[in-house]
């Protein structure tokens, strides 16, 4: 009996080591033959190497982005990160694409709905991380400042519930008052 046990035990054993080994060749017979690890698009970047910028008009002033992957503006994955300021507020709309947030330093809080209502929010600490279905309607802000990484796919896209949060807008709003009083 003990010998059947030990045959059995050792066989299973056998069984789980192959499997991985099977499932690899398996995996590598679908890729193309030793390609350089380069021409596959691998890349390496530390945080000193990050190039950052004012974000898009489409998102309040005082933000910072850099994109580390992909491109926003094009179909395709892309991968960025935005700092934030203490007090910095995102109002309530949706994107066209899944995202996926993870928070790399400060706290950045996360509602959903049409109405700002900061009391429902769920504070994300560093290492937090918040999957959004598209078309979820959501805000965002931010009580110190704070560093985030969004992964979705592009083109990215921001619609604002109320289109009198969308800052890029703002101005083309603002004009026609401002001509008005002119005549």
């Amino acid at each position: 009996m003990r010998k059947q046990i030990s045959v059995i035990a050792a066989s299973v054993g056998a069984a789980l080591i192959a499997l991985p080994v099977a499932w690899a060749a398996d995996k590598a017979a679908d890729k193309p033959a030793a390609a350089p690890a380069m021409a596959m698009g691998s890349m390496y970047m530390n945080t000193s190497e990050i190039k950052w910028g004012d974000a898009p008009p489409v998102l309040p002033k005082g933000a910072k982005m850099a994109v580390l992957s992909g491109d926003p503006g094009k179909a395709g994955p892309f991968v960025v990160r935005l700092q934030v300021p203490a007090s910095y507020k995102i109002p309530p709309h949706w994107h066209s694409a899944d995202e996926d947030l993870t928070v790399i330093s400060g706290s950045f809080n996360l509602g959903e709905g049409d109405k700002m209502e900061m009391k429902g929010a769920h504070e994300l600490k560093a290492g937090g991380f918040h999957h959004l279905p598209a078309k979820t309607h959501h805000f965002a802000f931010s009580k110190a400042p704070s560093v985030v990484q969004i992964n979705s796919v592009g083109p990215f896209d921001i619609v604002y519930i109320d289109p009198k949060d969308d800052p890029s807008k703002a101005a083309d709003m603002k004009a026609p008052a401002k001509d008005a009083k002119k005549k």
